[in-house]
């Protein structure tokens, strides 16, 4: 046999049959809601984006605390809320934030038809999802904005899903209740008054990529790739309405109408680049402290790390902020 034809040989017994694709990368990613928020992942998914990254996604619903809890037994690889993580990370748990996706919270704060400014819910009854997620951080933060303590002024009640805090609405078990699009615009159709809206008064990182610090160590190259096609996906969703809206119907199993109302209400604050500005970073640590009574100075390096996003952002050609 000649040299160049064992050779040959050789290689294909070492690498296999020529043309046969390569495994993916099998990941499991946590998302709170089937919503527009969230929707990152499944546009990732649904588009091609992980694959052609080498990567087979597995897109779990979980609750904020149940998923930062499998993220540290490593029974999930990635979780994509945000607040949750960082006061995960802030009470010492070997978690961090990687990128964000939304840079505002999507939340609203809708009130009974004789309810017309915030300063009017002193006394009232609010109407959270649960205790501590995103959405009773920022009905509380826009409360304060306006000179209101939600403390010590308010009855905070958890009350579940968005449906059923417009539900407790309409029955008048509460006066107010914080919502995601398009519960927002379906509040408003119900003749409830839309009093703030979270992204206009604060930005914060909201939705994001996070993992524990193991998997930043020891698989970097897969968290390279799996930022790259979460970036990508969200550059779609901001510049494609139509095939967003298409892919929110058919995840979250809604109609055109509150699918383009969701996307409406939330494109403003669609990251471009997967950047978490230090201010608003800032403003999540801080109020994790709060929460956790923690009076000690965080450094935002106990609770993110960017470096494999700029590395990620180098390769997409974006210049990160």
């Amino acid at each position: 046999m000649k040299r160049s034809v064992r050779v040959f040989v050789a290689v294909i017994i070492l690498l296999g049959p020529i043309g046969e694709p390569l495994a993916a990368d099998k990941i499991r990613v946590a998302v709170a809601n089937l919503n527009v928020s969230f929707l990152v992942a499944q546009v990732a998914q649904k588009k091609g984006f992980l694959k052609e990254e080498g990567l087979e996604a597995e897109i779990i619903r979980m609750s904020p605390p149940v998923s930062v809890a499998s993220l540290v037994s490593a029974d999930l690889d990635y979780t994509t809320v945000f607040g949750s993580v960082v006061r995960a990370a802030v009470r010492g748990l070997p978690v961090k934030v990687l990128a964000t996706f939304v840079d505002g919270s999507t939340h609203a704060l809708i009130a009974q038809p004789g309810i017309k400014s915030v300063k009017e819910l002193r006394g009232k009854t609010l109407g959270v999802g649960t205790l501590g997620d995103t959405s009773d951080v920022a009905a509380r933060m826009m409360i304060k904005h306006y000179g209101v303590d939600p403390e010590k002024e308010m009855k905070i009640l958890a009350i579940g899903r968005d449906f059923a805090r417009l539900a407790a609405l309409k029955e008048k078990l509460i006066d107010v209740a914080v919502a995601a699009p398009p519960a927002d615009a379906q509040g408003k159709k119900m003749g409830f008054n839309v009093l703030a809206r979270a992204y206009e008064i604060f930005r914060f990182p909201f939705i994001g990529l996070c993992a524990t610090d193991r998997k930043i160590k020891e698989r970097p190259d897969e968290v390279r790739r799996t930022l790259k096609a979460m970036i990508r996906a969200n550059r779609y969703m901001k510049e494609d309405r139509n095939g967003t809206i298409q892919i929110l119907m058919e995840w979250g199993k809604v109609d055109r109408e509150s699918a383009a109302a969701a996307y409406d209400g939330s494109v403003e604050v669609f990251n471009p680049d997967g950047s978490m500005p230090e201010e608003g970073l800032r403003l999540v640590v801080d109020q994790a402290k709060r929460e956790a009574k923690i009076a000690r100075e965080v450094a935002l390096s106990e609770v993110s790390d960017i470096a494999i996003l700029r590395e990620a952002q180098r390769e997409l050609g974006i210049k990160g902020r």
